[in-house]
């Protein structure tokens, strides 16, 4: 990824991570009889560690309006997958509004999470269940390479939790229309610089570029959590009444302040709120002020599902299965 570091060195820019993903293996490859997938997944992975790629995602099956032999296998095959690899990332969309809810594939998907995070429950954070996947996804685990895009393209995906949060504090007490206002420039702000570095890196690939997200991703570092942004707004803190009123208002502003910057805005484009990887959602959650039905309440307005959500181990795969399907009714 040389380009990519000469764009850190030359701008100051981090780059935080350097990923790559491709057509659904489960359509690439169902022609081969033999579906030996987990040897893909291998292969992907080496080229991952070759190339200096962080992670590399499209391990992946569309199953939204029924399933082939090839979707079956690859299926089947995600928990020997990703147990036997370090960068590959896996996805399988069970649902979609045109389709409705694939209620055998959710029903098998929520077997596959439970073996996935058997030995290693690390392992399931390389897995996600979609409903409505996009094709254009930057953000992994969930990125594949979709079917209607070209053949290659550059997509960047921003964040900046803590800069939104940063704009926010230095307004306190504002009324709402200030707030709006602050959230919408600082998000301009992020994006542009997205799509300035995305163009970049296109230009000297000689690829086209593709599109901005405009997802607020967090990370458990301090000052880069999307729960104090809600709590700067306010909240005594993320999950008390008033979260996912917050949650919507913040999403809305971002979304429009970014679309102005971007020449074109694809993706999840929404905010994330992972429990393990918010440092405020984590003490939230320890101290027992959110649960998982809040957190559904606030996926509803936020484009993403549940996230980065630890569950104990003996739970049942028909009440995994359960919360996929709550979660993608949502969604549907």
């Amino acid at each position: 990824m040389p380009v990519a570091d000469q764009i850190e060195e030359e701008f100051g820019l981090p780059i935080v991570n350097k990923r790559v993903s491709v057509t659904p293996v489960a359509l690439l490859a169902g022609g081969d009889t033999s579906y030996d997938f987990v040897k893909i997944a291998q292969a992907m992975d080496q080229a991952a560690k070759d190339l200096g790629i962080d992670l590399i995602g499209g391990y992946s099956a569309l199953v939204q309006n029924g399933m082939t032999p090839a979707d079956r296998a690859l299926i089947a095959s995600i928990p020997d997958a990703l147990h036997q690899t370090e960068r590959v990332c896996s996805s399988v969309n069970i649902g979609s509004t045109k389709s409705g809810m694939n209620m055998d594939a959710v029903k098998l998907m929520g077997e596959i999470v439970q073996q996935v995070a058997t030995p290693k429950p690390q392992d399931a954070m390389k897995l996600v269940v979609f409903c409505n996947a996009v094709e254009d996804n930057p953000f992994m685990a969930g990125a594949f390479w979709g079917v209607s895009e070209g053949d290659v393209a550059i997509n960047t995906g921003v964040s900046g939790p803590g800069v939104v949060q940063r704009a926010i504090a230095a307004i306190q007490d504002a009324p709402f229309e200030e707030l709006c206002e602050t959230v919408k420039k600082t998000a301009f702000k992020v994006s542009r610089m997205g799509q300035f570095v995305g163009k970049v890196a296109a230009e000297r690939l000689n690829v086209p570029f593709n599109i901005v997200d405009l997802s607020l991703a967090p990370t458990p570092a301090p000052g880069d959590s999307v729960a104090e942004i809600l709590e700067t707004m306010g909240l005594s803190h993320v999950g008390s009444y008033g979260t996912t009123a917050a949650l919507a208002l913040l999403n809305d502003a971002v979304k429009k302040g970014g679309i102005m910057a971007a020449e074109r805005v694809g993706g999840l484009s929404g905010a994330f709120i992972p429990v393990s990887e918010d440092a405020n959602m984590i003490a939230a959650a320890s101290a027992g002020q959110i649960g998982l039905e809040k957190l559904e309440a606030m996926t509803a307005v936020c484009s993403v599902g549940l996230d980065m959500v630890a569950v104990p181990g003996k739970t049942p795969a028909t009440t995994i299965a359960g919360m996929i399907a709550d979660e993608a009714a949502i969604d549907d």
